[in-house]
């Protein structure tokens, strides 16, 4: 138990201080190229066109270069084939202990992050060279939509062809058999998990967030005795905490959605593979509220013709009705915390 316990936090860490180094590497890279939006949105993330969100974010969209969210997927995926590369030349047990690739618990997760991750990276070149057709720059919504259903059908064919999973579990009520609706219940939890990307809005917003989600799946990984999932979500971790290091107020870049693709998808993934996902909302819960303040400001406009927050993600109104950026960001990771451990509670007491 102490060596899986190693495993993880010296992974994690090992994680943190490469992004710590690569990082000053990436800014340098994306200014040098201007990786940055050439024209601040006209309209808000939910489709309104309001000066409101021009004024607070338009001198930044073109200044801060975007995609440094590279990082956090490229060092999971460099640490995937560097520890079975040193377990497999080197003698010993200990580079052996730390080799974290196994087909049942993390071969699906690296390729939903690398796959989406690329996607996002599509998307990002897309904004930064040219506008794009979607209400916020990029590739169309209904070509990330394709994209990402893609990704999402395969892994549902891994899961239940492959690892034979036809049932969810759910805290303190037990398994619930879907048989062939897996699939398409696996399909739209990623979708939805996917949706929650509109999170990244501000300095340091997301990738706190995130981490806050994927610790606590580590944890609950790591106690259902799936090592090597909780070492891969550690690692995810650590990542995101180096990126938050050059991402906290005033961020050098910004994550983009080569990240946010690839880290939503691949925490539906994680939590799937935990068997936890009916937990998901509760850990996630951040994203969940602001993928749903997103549904409801449309719902408002198309239906009772007036808007329901000033502007929407949620995170948004709040600064439009006056909090600073950072205060903000800083209540978000309070909530991300909290729910992160009612979330690990639910998960780990609702088996006993």
């Amino acid at each position: 138990m102490i060596a899986d316990i190693l495993k993880i936090f010296v992974l994690a860490a090992t994680a943190f201080f490469i992004g710590i180094a690569l990082n000053p590497l990436l800014a340098r890279v994306l200014c040098r190229y201007k990786c940055w939006r050439k024209n601040a949105r006209e309209r808000s993330p939910d489709g309104t066109a309001t000066p409101i969100f021009n004024k607070l974010h338009a001198e930044r969209e073109i200044r801060v270069p975007r995609m440094g969210g590279m990082l956090v997927w490229i060092i999971p995926l460099a640490m995937s084939f560097l520890f079975l590369l040193l377990g497999r030349t080197l003698p010993g047990a200990f580079f052996q202990k730390l080799h974290f690739l196994s087909r049942s618990q993390t071969w699906l997760p690296l390729f939903t992050l690398v796959a989406a991750s690329v996607v996002g990276a599509a998307d990002d070149l897309i904004q930064i060279f040219s506008k794009g057709k979607y209400v916020a720059g990029g590739m169309r919504f209904s070509r990330r939509l394709v994209f990402i259903t893609l990704i999402a059908l395969i892994g549902a064919y891994w899961f239940f062809f492959k690892l034979e999973a036809d049932a969810v579990f759910v805290p303190f009520y037990g398994e619930v058999f879907l048989g062939w609706l897996f699939v398409p219940f696996f399909v739209l939890v990623l979708l939805a998990t996917f949706s929650g990307s509109v999170i990244d809005g501000l300095d340091g917003l997301a990738g706190g967030t995130l981490a806050s989600a994927f610790a606590a799946y580590a944890g609950i990984a790591w106690a259902q005795g799936q090592v090597d999932l909780a070492a891969f979500a550690a690692i995810i971790v650590g990542a995101l905490l180096a990126f938050l290091w050059f991402n906290i107020p005033p961020a050098r870049f910004y994550m983009g959605e080569t990240g946010m693709f690839g880290l939503t998808s691949t925490l539906a993934v994680v939590a799937f593979l935990t068997g936890q996902v009916a937990v998901l909302p509760i850990i996630a819960f951040p994203l969940v509220i602001t993928s749903l303040s997103v549904i409801l400001q449309f719902a408002s406009k198309r239906f009772r013709g007036r808007k329901l927050f000033r502007v929407a993600p949620l995170h948004h109104h709040f600064e439009a009705v006056g909090w600073p950026a950072h205060t903000v960001v800083m209540r978000y990771w309070v909530v991300s915390v909290i729910f992160a451990l009612l979330g690990m509670v639910a998960a780990l007491a609702g088996r006993v």
